[in-house]
């Protein structure tokens, strides 16, 4: 059999027209056993943060409403972003885009960052965050501490373009969270939050809530948990809180996704100045928008109730969902309502939660926080 297999490697003519196919092999095996053990130290990750956990907030028992918070804060880096950041390791892994020593660069100044550069860590890639040097030293000292490197440039929105030459120019790979959020989340299973939470609410009051309400930065977790809510053919309706200078809102209103602003928001993490391509309008049933005064307001105002600081993003979230449990009571209707503690609030300690930097904002937290204090009391009081 070897004999006349060699023969026929001598005159391929013996073996037919398959002889005469074009034929590139470029298995690697090293390659492969490479990308093995990187998808094994993230399955490995998911298994040892288990999952964040659902948090109760007491309302006044005669409502028959029940609030939770699914706290992303409890992830190993920090944040809501741990988990796209591992989403996108995994799809660019095994999509065949990173190989043993290639940087992988991406844009961002805030939580992603963190979370990729912790990600990127573990997983024994380097890692460069594209900053505006304006950024905060507090958080290039969050980035560098995760084990990620930071390249600056002068404004903001130079930084895709930025991150995409310098990918072009290491031979590395640009991750662009905004465009890759919502293809690489498995939003039926593996590392999705949706159907994490969903599991986590079977034994409460009301398992199903009316409403899930969610802030947009890359529009990943939005589609995550709409996308969940159509499969499974539930009642429950999405509501995306989005904030000023942010083009998710007037775009949605519109059904422009062309729509742009002129400035980037100051709530961190969500908002952005263009309607970016993961956010998926046609999963979302309501949109409200939220002034930072009040998304500030109730980041404080619920930072007291848990005795530990919430971020901004979370304060928007709430304010959003005060306006929906508000609306329910006025209807007469019992249920539930779900959202995010996006993460910890001790980020912020010299911004959201400095009096000086708020007043330079121009922001009176007053009135919101008086409004909340009178339509959601929380504690049950």
């Amino acid at each position: 059999m070897h004999e006349e297999t060699h023969r026929a490697a001598q005159d391929p003519s013996a073996l037919g027209p398959l002889a005469q196919l074009e034929d590139v092999d470029r298995s690697d095996e090293s390659l492969r056993a490479w990308v093995a053990e990187r998808v094994r130290r993230l399955e490995a990750d998911g298994r040892r943060s288990a999952d964040t956990h659902l948090v109760s907030v007491d309302l006044p028992a005669s409502w028959d409403i029940q609030l939770y918070l699914k706290d992303e804060s409890t992830h190993a880096s920090g944040s809501l972003k741990h988990r796209l950041a591992r989403s996108l390791f995994l799809f660019a892994l095994v999509n065949g885009q990173l190989r043993p020593g290639m940087p992988v660069i991406e844009a961002s100044s805030g939580s992603t960052a963190v979370s990729e550069a912790h990600v990127a860590k573990m997983l024994e890639i380097p890692f460069v965050a594209v900053v505006p040097r304006s950024t905060s030293t507090s958080k290039i000292a969050l980035i560098e501490s995760a084990g990620g490197r930071c390249h600056y440039v002068d404004h903001a929105e130079q930084m895709a373009a930025e991150s995409q030459r310098l990918a072009d120019e290491q031979g590395g790979l640009f991750m662009d969270q905004f465009t890759h959020a919502e293809r690489a989340t498995d939003w039926r299973g593996n590392n999705s939050i949706a159907v994490s939470a969903f599991e986590q609410l079977e034994l409460e009051p009301h398992p199903v809530p009316r409403w899930i309400v969610v802030g947009a930065g890359t529009g990943g977790t939005s589609a995550t948990f709409g996308r969940l809510l159509r499969y499974r053919s539930l009642p429950t309706a999405l509501c995306v809180a989005d904030v000023e200078n942010s083009a998710f809102f007037e775009g949605w209103v519109r059904q422009d996704p062309t729509v742009t602003t002129e400035h980037s928001s100051r709530i961190e993490g969500i908002g952005r100045p263009q309607v970016e391509p993961s956010f998926m309008p046609g999963v979302v049933d309501r949109m409200i928008r939220v002034p930072d005064a009040a998304s500030v307001a109730a980041a404080r105002y619920l930072s007291e109730h848990l005795g530990r600081r919430v971020g901004a993003s979370t304060g928007t979230n709430l304010v959003a969902a005060a306006q929906l449990i508000t609306q329910m009571r006025d209807r007469g209707q019992s249920g539930s309502v779900l959202t995010l503690l996006c993460d910890s609030g001790d980020r912020y300690g010299d911004t959201y939660f400095d009096d000086d930097w708020v007043a330079a904002q121009g922001w009176d937290l007053g009135p919101w926080r008086a409004e909340l204090e009178r339509k959601l009391p929380l504690g049950g009081a």
